[in-house]
């Protein structure tokens, strides 16, 4: 890795697979960037440029069993936009962890994924 490229997770302390992941990254001895997303939630437009480093559709990254989900949400048809506002609007939807560099990202879950990540950064 090169030492401009940053690493960033995105992070939930009251999460075990956040705690777990935020251990994998620190013990990997890279340098990062701890964003705890409840209390900074990412805007739409870097929200869609996580969205793009996962590979992956908004909606994949929701988790759609919160409550707030399953009121507001099931069932309904959205854009990929309206999700990703939803999200932007409700960070508690927001899958987690998620580490990016400036051109990947992987979302932690399960652990496995995000060991395999940083271990091609080593």
């Amino acid at each position: 890795m090169t030492n401009h490229q940053k690493l960033i997770i995105y992070h939930n302390p009251r999460c075990g697979k956040s705690r777990q992941g935020l251990q994998l990254v620190e013990e990997s001895g890279l340098k990062y960037e701890v964003i705890k997303y409840l209390e900074t939630p990412p805007q739409v437009k870097e929200l869609t440029e996580i969205i793009q480093k996962l590979g992956i559709k908004p909606i994949e990254l929701v988790r759609t069993k919160e409550t707030i989900w399953k009121e507001n949400f099931k069932g309904k048809t959205l854009s990929d936009i309206e999700i990703i506002q939803a999200m932007t609007d409700h960070p508690i939807l927001i899958e987690r962890p998620i580490v990016i560099t400036d051109s990947k990202a992987v979302l932690g879950r399960p652990p496995e994924k995000l060991n395999e990540f940083l271990s091609k950064l080593l």
